[in-house]
């Protein structure tokens, strides 16, 4: 069992100032991701890595309602999930102050060179996501953890307990079904 491992599990058995230890332990990784999303964001954007960082470990160990991760992927698919959250209510604030209804989506190519997003788009693939979670949940927790999360084929494949065969077809999958419903053509 890793450090982390063992924080997470001393998290879980509420051993105190265990949070901190965790943070001290990822941070620099969480650092990493969060920099790896912003850079996806359009120029000009005011959330910081750090600021991103903060925001989403607040989310993660809430002391007053611990959660339980199984090991060091499944934590860090939780923290992709919350930057993703982050990022999106954060565009969709954005999006009711400066910008009107009615804007065409553009297509968003799902993968890990970053490229600078949008609000419209990062809103846009948001939803196509959730409707994607109604069809096939398991589809959009890869789409979550690959292109949030910035993690393998196999770090997925960890962390959701599939193999890595069935993460490769459920990326594959998920990426044509987004891509037809950021196009506007899926019905």
């Amino acid at each position: 069992m890793g450090e982390v491992d063992r924080a997470l599990a001393a998290i879980a058995n509420g051993e105190p100032h265990s949070s901190e230890k965790l943070l001290l332990l990822v941070y620099d990784e969480l650092r990493r991701l969060a920099g790896q999303l912003l850079a996806r964001e359009r120029p000009g954007q005011t959330l910081q890595p750090t600021a991103l960082v903060h925001e989403a470990y607040l989310r993660l160990v809430d002391p007053g309602n611990p959660a339980q991760w199984n090991s060091r992927d499944h934590f860090f698919g939780a923290a992709a999930l919350a930057m993703r959250r982050i990022l999106v209510e954060k565009a969709r604030r954005r999006a009711r102050v400066k910008h009107g209804a009615g804007r065409d989506r553009v297509d968003v190519e799902l993968t890990h060179v970053p490229s600078p997003m949008s609000s419209e788009d990062l809103v846009a693939l948001d939803d196509a996501l959730d409707e994607l979670a109604r069809e096939d949940p398991e589809c959009s927790r890869v789409v979550t953890m690959r292109y949030f999360g910035a993690m393998t084929v196999e770090e997925v494949a960890t962390a959701t307990g599939a193999s890595r065969a069935t993460v490769q077809r459920r990326w594959t999958y998920a990426r044509a079904w987004l891509h037809r419903r950021l196009r506007g053509k899926g019905g």
